[in-house]
């Protein structure tokens, strides 16, 4: 399995995506989907990264540059990845990456009921915290951080 830089607008990370922001629609209302667009993911202050095993897209993840602080978005593995540690693989280089940026924290907002992203977020040292940045508490967001 390799991490590597990934371009979300590749037709295969788009899918995967694409695939992402369905779920995340089908669980949570509109006004509470906090995920970034395709276009959003490829701003200069995003890094975007894949894990791919070959030509297999295992997963993705990001971090928003956001000053002081990264914030994790975009985390989301391919079904048939699920459980075989591409997720920790992902979150390991974010969290290197974000260290290597300067930045004091890693935070996330992630939906309430995801319990296999909150363990895995648990098993990475992110413990709970207040809405951060422009997010408001709401029913389904829980939001986490990782000192750094």
């Amino acid at each position: 399995m390799i991490i590597e830089r990934g371009d979300p607008r590749d037709p295969q990370v788009t899918a995967l995506l694409q695939a992402s922001h369905a779920l995340m629609e089908s669980l949570f209302p509109p006004e509470e989907n906090n995920y970034l667009s395709i276009d959003a993911l490829c701003a200069p202050e995003v890094h975007f990264f894949v894990a791919r095993y070959g030509e297999t897209l295992l997963g993705c993840g990001a971090i928003k540059h956001m000053g002081t602080y990264g914030e994790l978005k975009s985390m989301f593995t391919a079904k048939a990845a699920r459980g075989k540690g591409a997720a920790s693989a992902i979150l390991d280089h974010i969290v290197k990456h974000t260290r290597a940026l300067g930045l004091t924290a890693l935070k996330l907002e992630t939906g309430k009921g995801l319990d296999a992203a909150h363990r895995l977020y648990s098993k990475h040292g992110f413990t709970p915290c207040g809405p951060f940045g422009d997010y408001e508490a709401n029913e389904t967001s829980l939001f986490m951080e990782k000192p750094l």
